[in-house]
Parts: C-alpha cells; sequence; structure tokens
C-alpha cells in the first residue's frame, strides 16, 4: 500500500499531451477534428478518468495529502472538459464500503435502466449513453448536498472550458468533450464499465481483465485485486496476483473488453438488471 510514485508524472504528460492536441485540432477540417475525436482523444480521457479513480484512493501523494490529492484530481479532470473529480471521489468511495448497496451504490442501475434496455437494440443504445446514466443516477439513487470542493471542480473547469475556447476556437473543445462522451461510451476501453461487477456468470460479482488494455487503464482490469485491496495503486496490482495466485487465478475472468461488449448486447439473458443489489442494514457511514 502507498502512493504511486510515478503517477502525478504520468499525469502531467497526459494533461501535457492533450494540450497539445487542443493546438494542434484547431486548424483542422471537422472531419478530421471527429476522426482524432474517436481514434485518440477519447482513449486518452478515458484513461484519464481511470487516473482520477486512482488518485480518488489517494495514490498520487497519499493519505496524510489527501487535499493535495482532491486538487491534483481537478488538473487531471481539466483536459476532460466534464467537472466530475469531487463527485466521484465521494460516490466511489461508497461503491467500496457499500458494493450493491440499494440507494447507496450509483454504480447499480436504476430500476428504469434495467426494465427498459432489455433488448439487443436498446442494450446497445444503453452502451452509448452511459457517461449520460454514469451523470445522472446518482441524482436520483443518491442525491447528495454539493460540497465547497465540487463548487470549486465546477468553477476550475469551466473557466478552463470558457479559456480554451477563446484562445483557440469550438475545435478543440469539442475534440475534448466529444472525446469525453465517446471514450465513455461504445468504445473498446469502456468495456471494463460492463466487465467489473455485471453476473455473467450467476452468483460472481466481480470479474478481473488481465489483457494489454490495462496498460491504457492503470491496471483497472485487475477488478478483484483492486476491491480486496483499494488502497494498492493500479501499477502494484499484479504483485498482488502473483503474491496471492491460488486466490485469483482460478476465478472467472476475461480476456477482452470488446468481447464483454458484444456478448452483453447479444446475451438475451444479460442487462442492466445483471447485478448483485443489497439491503444495507445497520449505521450506513457516506462520504
Amino acid at each position: 500500500m502507498g502512493p504511486d510514485l510515478r503517477l502525478k508524472w504520468i499525469v502531467c504528460i497526459m494533461v501535457g499531451i492533450q494540450f497539445l492536441a487542443f493546438y494542434l485540432v484547431k486548424d483542422l477540417d471537422w472531419k478530421w477534428v471527429l476522426f482524432w475525436t474517436y481514434a485518440f482523444g477519447s482513449c486518452i480521457n478515458h484513461s484519464m478518468t481511470l487516473a482520477i479513480h486512482e488518485i480518488s484512493h489517494n495514490t498520487a501523494f497519499g493519505n496524510n495529502k489527501a487535499t493535495w490529492n482532491r486538487y491534483f484530481a481537478m488538473f487531471a479532470n481539466l483536459p476532460i472538459g466534464l467537472p466530475y473529480s469531487a463527485s466521484f471521489k465521494r460516490y466511489h468511495l461508497d461503491h467500496h464500503r457499500y458494493l450493491g448497496g440499494d440507494g447507496v451504490d450509483v454504480d447499480i442501475p436504476t430500476e428504469f435502466e434495467g426494465w427498459f434496455f432489455c433488448t439487443r437494440f436498446r442494450k446497445f443504445i444503453w452502451i452509448i449513453l452511459q457517461p449520460l446514466f454514469y451523470a445522472i443516477r446518482p441524482l436520483c439513487i443518491n442525491p447528495k448536498p454539493i460540497s465547497q470542493l465540487e463548487v470549486t471542480n465546477l468553477v476550475c473547469q469551466l473557466t478552463f472550458n470558457f479559456l480554451l475556447y477563446m484562445l483557440w476556437g469550438a475545435k478543440p473543445v469539442v475534440y475534448m468533450m466529444a472525446g469525453s462522451m465517446l471514450g465513455m461510451g461504445l468504445h473498446p476501453i469502456s468495456g471494463h464499465f460492463i466487465a467489473e461487477h455485471y453476473m455473467f456468470l450467476k452468483g460472481q460479482e466481480t470479474y478481473s481483465y488481465y489483457g494489454s488494455l490495462n496498460l491504457l487503464t492503470f491496471n483497472v482490469g485487475y477488478h478483484n485485486e483492486h476491491h480486496d485491496f483499494p488502497s494498492i495503486p493500479g501499477c502494484r496490482l499484479p504483485m498482488v496476483k502473483k503474491i496471492a495466485a491460488e486466490y485469483y487465478c482460478d476465478l472467472p475472468q476475461y480476456t477482452s473488453w470488446v468481447r464483454v461488449l458484444y456478448d452483453f448486447i447479444m446475451d438475451d439473458t444479460l442487462s442492466p438488471y445483471s447485478r448483485i443489489k443489497r439491503k444495507l442494514k445497520g449505521d450506513v457511514k457516506q462520504e
């Protein structure tokens, strides 16, 4: 356990790459803006959301500098365009404490999602609209009072978006915003949203993926390992699997996130309802 000493430098490089991309796309034709948005911007922006996931566990500066982690997450949030890092932190820790908790874990789809998105075509649309549902779901399932950090996150992000538009025009803003939406929708990397906790096998709640896309996603595919040891940074999760191989190697696992998306859409027994949902008892302490 402890901070990943490389994480802050990797994030700074990724932010710098996106700033360079903003400059380069400002003079391109719109068709090339849209091409590079999906081919490149969506990948790096989705990767950046998973860097923010890492930072939410205080792995950039450690637990004794929690505030540094919160503001660094806002910095990592800038090229994504959508202010979410402060809110993500609050809800994600609830997800770890109360996995599948009814009314608490906003990773669980709503009743409407499970009822409506039940055919192959509708599940395809649901995957495309995943970013929208992840944004709306907390307001429906577990609304929380707005915090000062969330206000700061919002103001910083809107200011950055405005300055980007004033400096280089609309194309970098479209590249940024659309890249985030596309990267978290119908995209190979977004297969991890489905892969992590949807029951492809009855009774198996969490699955890991050990493929090459972990290189772009801070090892979020090592998901059983991550839920067992959320304070261990992603860069060390392969070490956890190696040390405790007898606990992880025989568990059901995925070899392709693209295949996960395909199987979820085509398998008529799977839907947004394919999750374990728990009624929580006792004192529930949320972020």
